[in-house]
């Protein structure tokens, strides 16, 4: 391969090494502009893995005073170059990113202070020439982070140095505690006399009175918690999460994402067409829109775009997996933390509404302490925060969030059979449902799959009082199922209005499945009497044979033959099964 074409920067946050060794990089410089207008002190929410770290390093390295003379270096091929600001490298820049401290309870405090020393110790290598000859000395005999700042903040000030504060991930240990220890531990670090809320009180004191050296600040993590509950409210800067003037400033924009698949295409390293490209892409990886303004604007997450171009170029093909293993690492720690109550309340019918419907509304909130967490409303907006949910549009004053994409939907799956397992309500042996699926796709047995699970509902009976429903039978049903690899599980509420329940697609790396199908799944109630069965079979009969000529179905079935089946529920009973033959 010609070396002279751009790496692909997957996992890379730093970005002076993408611009040095010849990485390619998507141009938000023209973001800078905008952050110095629109607040000093500056917070960001914005979901893992979406590009916040490598937005910080490029502000790092735009108004670190040191890189004064390498601006054309640096930047000579963005948009900023031709877009200077007045402060530009006029700046200290000093950073942390608060993902490296250890959060367990008895080390934490002793591994926050070891994280900000060694910040401090970087901060006086890039600048410890611009104070006098026993600055370095002076600033590390403070034994705590908050005692460095007040001296770095008073010797700045009598210099007229200024400080550009950076912080990465600042909820990261925080989160980590309240998922893992529970809340007792997490407000000992961020209430009363907690070391992390002094740290925030420093900071907060560093921004007020005339002559302070702290002049700018840019926070950015995956929820408002943790800066609610250290600064008794968010008074230390501006939220600008949900600003349209900022859906855009991390992530790809499918414009970004187009170019970028132009140039490795013209390179020749990306065989696959354009078009074809984004088609794949974008059920897996689109569709974040972080502003109810920004409709028509959605973002694809970054990090996952990234991982699949790098697999593009090591093996010539896109990857086995559409799901990067670390975004499911990450999904699976927020899936502790937002049950953190432990229990089957309120928030686990938002998370089975989200799955029956794919969509709720909310009041979004942009502040909420832990103790409010689990309040409906900051439960969505929780959520949305995580990425977990999208904003899609608004009804009746509230936000429409829904799922964006087919990686999110697969952890929404997850949360919900798992918490039926943590809480020992329901278990299904995914190695046992796996290989019935497996006869459903390759031997079109796709009775047995239902039969299994119907034996499965008899004989655990918890879970009963969680399926009185024909929204709940389909929603157990999506969660299960849609976690299978063979099909992606497409609900009415994806598809057409009035379209058949489910359309089993077949997974398109599968190009030897035999069979694809339309499920009809009908419900009585436990009351109703025989009779009914028929009737709703001749009504699902006819609703599959409307359906089996849909466009959406053919496009994408592929060499599979289409099935069309009912399944009649009567209460949590699976009590008929039906196939329908095409005339």
């Amino acid at each position: 391969m010609n070396n002279s074409i751009k790496g692909i920067p997957y996992g890379l946050s730093d970005y002076e090494r993408i611009v040095t060794q010849n990485y390619y990089y998507v141009d938000k410089t023209h973001f800078i502009p905008l952050i110095e207008q629109a607040a000093s002190y500056f917070f960001l929410i914005r979901p893992r893995r979406f590009g916040k770290s490598l937005m910080l390093n490029v502000l790092d390295a735009y108004y670190d005073i040191n890189n004064a003379d390498r601006f054309e270096e640096l930047f000579g091929e963005r948009w900023i170059y031709q877009h200077p600001t007045n402060l530009r490298a006029k700046f200290m820049v000093l950073k942390f990113n608060f993902s490296a401290v250890n959060n367990q309870p008895d080390k934490l405090e002793e591994s926050f202070e070891e994280h900000c020393n060694e910040r401090f110790g970087e901060f006086a290598n890039r600048y410890e020439h611009l104070f006098h000859a026993d600055f370095r000395k002076e600033l590390m005999q403070h034994r705590t982070a908050t005692g460095k700042l007040g001296y770095l903040n008073q010797r700045a000030t009598n210099l007229g140095l200024r400080i550009y504060l950076i912080i990465d991930e600042y909820d990261n240990f925080t989160n980590s505690i309240l998922a893992s220890f529970g809340e007792q531990a997490y407000r000992a670090a961020t209430h009363g006399e907690g070391f992390f809320r002094f740290f925030f009180n420093k900071l907060k004191e560093m921004t007020t009175g005339n002559g302070m050296a702290l002049e700018r600040m840019f926070i950015t993590g995956v929820s408002p918690i943790t800066l609610d509950d250290v600064t008794s409210g968010f008074n230390i800067g501006t939220n600008f999460t949900t600003s349209s003037a900022f859906n855009s400033m991390v992530g790809f924009s499918e414009v970004e994402l187009r170019q970028m698949l132009e140039y490795y295409h013209e390179q020749g390293m990306l065989k696959q067409e354009v078009e074809n490209v984004i088609k794949e892409m974008k059920p897996w990886y689109d569709n974040y829109c972080f502003a109810t303004r920004s409709l028509n604007e959605c973002m694809y997450n970054s990090d996952m775009v990234l991982y699949y171009l790098n697999s593009c170029k090591v093996t010539g093909f896109p990857p086995e997996e559409m799901i990067d293993k670390n975004i499911r690492t990450d999904y699976n720690k927020l899936r502790h933390l937002i049950s953190i109550d432990r229990k089957l309340g309120q928030n686990f019918s938002v998370i089975r509404e989200i799955v029956e419907t794919g969509r709720t509304t909310a009041a979004l909130t942009d502040a909420f302490s832990v103790e409010k967490m689990t309040d409906p409303d900051n439960f969505k907006s929780l959520l949305y925060y995580f990425g977990l949910l999208t904003i899609q549009g608004t009804e009746a004053g509230e936000a429409i969030l829904s799922i964006p994409n087919h990686t999110v939907r697969e952890q929404m799956y997850s949360y919900l059979t798992e918490s039926y397992a943590d809480m020992d309500i329901f278990r299904l042996d995914f190695h046992q449902l796996g290989k019935l699926m497996k006869s459903m796709a390759y031997r079109g047995e796709w009775q047995s799959v239902f039969t299994y699970i119907g034996s499965e509902l008899e004989k655990q009976s918890r879970i009963r009082e969680f399926i009185d429903g024909e929204a709940h039978v389909k929603g157990f049903l999506l969660a299960y199922i849609g976690l299978t690899n063979y099909y992606y599980l497409m609900p009415e509420y994806e598809l057409a209005k009035g379209y058949t329940d489910f359309y089993f697609r077949p997974n398109p790396k599968l190009t030897d499945m035999k069979y694809a199908y339309l499920l009809e799944v009908k419900y009585l109630k436990r009351d109703e009497p025989d009779s009914r069965i028929a009737t709703l079979k001749e009504e699902a009969q006819a609703q599959l044979l409307k359906y089996a000529s849909d466009e959406i179905v053919t496009s994408t079935i592929g060499n599979a033959g289409l099935k069309l089946i009912t399944v009649v529920f009567r209460g949590w009973e699976v009590v008929e099964m039906e196939e329908t033959i095409r005339g």
